[in-house]
């Protein structure tokens, strides 16, 4: 009886397992011969970005990130969090220490008063995180059309195509094209939603946050135009998301040769160990001799 049992619970599972191949082959082949969408026909591939510490020998540009930093306290600091991002990281892109500490002064972060206990704010330390911009999750979602903006730290990891995706959308903002609506009638951007064929449904909740040239004056002297903005701040936001890349980088190399080197190494030990050992088939022959 319980081999009966055995035989039945196992033909029951390979009923199921054979049954579930059916299906999910036929899902596979007949998957993408619908109806053809809107996202899919103007949907767009995001514009590749070379940064400078993107190739296996590369360095940060430090003062594009600058700059990037400067677009971020300016412009997208006013709705996006960087909360894993610290005011002494800046020393990395290149700060002295005074200015790391001057810059934390110039932010406000929330703290406790000494006398009452009580909430209240007080200029950053260098020990401190950037802050939040809104004070809870429903207040972000009252202020951007029940949208809640990501937090920045590593969304360039956290998107597909990072740092293209980012430089892509913030520049891909435009009216939507006419052979849009003529083919697809239902597909017109709904109110308060912006159109950009880089956002994978091609209709963003955030506003274009980079409107102008001249939005931010660089310390340096750099033409703020919308593409040169864009750039910056997607290495600044590169760099937050992976500050150790170039370190990266740097350390792959040796290791990458001590490897090579002990592959080397221990193939000529085993020639050496091995060398003296007579092969089986050649012992029986010299035993014949």
């Amino acid at each position: 009886m319980t081999r009966i049992i055995g035989i039945l619970a196992g033909l029951f599972f390979s009923v199921a397992v054979l049954w579930a191949f059916v299906i999910g082959a036929y899902t596979a082949a007949t998957e993408g011969l619908g109806e053809v969408t809107a996202e899919e026909v103007f949907h767009e591939e995001p514009i590749d970005l070379h940064l400078a510490a993107a190739s296996p020998f590369g360095t940060w540009d430090l003062q594009q990130l600058q700059r990037g930093y400067q677009v971020y306290k300016e412009v997208c600091a006013a709705c996006h969090s960087l909360r894993y991002v610290a005011f002494r990281d800046l020393a990395q892109l290149g700060y002295t220490e005074a200015e790391v500490k001057a810059e934390a002064a110039s932010w406000t972060v929330p703290g406790i008063d000494p006398n009452t206990g009580e909430a209240t704010t007080r200029p950053g330390l260098p020990t401190d995180y950037f802050p939040e911009p809104y004070p809870n999750e429903i207040a972000a979602a009252a202020a951007n059309n029940n949208a809640i903006p990501p937090d920045l730290s590593i969304i360039t990891k956290a998107r597909h195509h990072g740092t293209a995706y980012l430089y892509s959308l913030l520049i891909g903002y435009r009216p939507p094209p006419p052979e849009l609506l003529a083919q697809f009638p239902a597909a017109e951007t709904p109110p308060g939603l912006y159109y950009n064929p880089f956002f994978p449904n091609l209709n963003l909740a955030m506003p274009p946050p980079l409107t102008t040239t001249g939005q931010v004056t660089y310390a340096d002297g750099t033409t703020a135009t919308i593409p040169q903005m864009s750039e910056d701040v997607a290495a600044f936001l590169t760099w937050s998301a992976e500050p150790t890349l170039v370190k990266r980088h740097q350390t792959g190399w040796p290791v990458i040769g001590f490897l090579i080197f002990a592959t080397v190494l221990a193939f000529l030990a085993k020639k050496h160990v091995w060398s003296r050992v007579v092969p089986p088939a050649r012992r029986r022959e010299e035993e014949v001799l």
